[in-house]
């Protein structure tokens, strides 16, 4: 678990990435989104972030310092490309804050979170242990949108169940993670997940 979670974890994401936009690539390609400029940007930059986790994770675990490093710097450009792609989307999609559903109130919390955290994560570079958290926990802020496109496309009728045990799964496997790397669990994990309830609880009340 110590040299191969993050590898695991990240192919996962780009799993359910893949079944999310399944439409979009191979089911339903006529929709209007394929067609529509700044979801075929955002979804194009969303793609890229997984994939370079992904590849990162495997340079990571192989040793290959060097390299990760180099990519490193493509995805913090690609991560800013996501972040200004999805405020533009919001900007085009909602106008008003009072009429959004409470999930998308809470996706614009957390795609703030995800751009503060890349930004940590970058100026953590030299710190292993917080590096890979902060980035980790970025990835794992942004992920309503695709588990729920999850969800539709795997014709799942249990919604929020399946979502939130799949999201709540993956913040306690990163606990189980730290546990056993650390023997205690890293800050930047329990806060990342208190801090996750929070922009829920202020996404329903608001």
């Amino acid at each position: 678990m110590r040299k191969h979670y993050f590898q695991i974890t990240s192919i996962l994401l780009l799993i359910l990435s893949l079944i999310a936009f399944s439409d979009n690539l191979i089911t339903d390609v006529e929709q209007e989104s394929n067609s529509d400029p700044k979801f075929i940007i955002h979804g194009l930059l969303m793609f890229a972030w997984f994939i370079i986790f992904v590849v990162q994770t495997n340079f990571i675990r192989k040793g290959d310092y060097k390299t990760h490093m180099k990519w490193g710097i493509a995805g913090t450009i690609v991560a800013f490309g996501v972040f200004l792609s999805t405020v533009y989307v919001f900007i085009a999609v909602y106008k008003d804050w009072g009429a959004m559903p409470y999930f998308v109130k809470a996706n614009r919390f957390f795609m703030l979170s995800f751009a503060v955290l890349v930004v940590l994560g970058y100026l953590y570079r030299q710190n292993a242990i917080k590096h890979k958290r902060f980035i980790y926990m970025a990835s794992l802020l942004i992920l309503e949108p695709i588990l729920s496109r999850v969800t539709e496309n795997l014709h799942i009728e249990n919604v929020e169940a399946f979502i939130a045990i799949v999201w709540n799964g993956l913040f306690i496997s990163l606990f189980v993670y730290d546990w056993i790397t650390l023997k205690r669990i890293h800050k930047i994990s329990w806060m990342g997940f208190v801090w996750f309830y929070i922009v829920w609880i202020i996404s329903i009340l608001a």
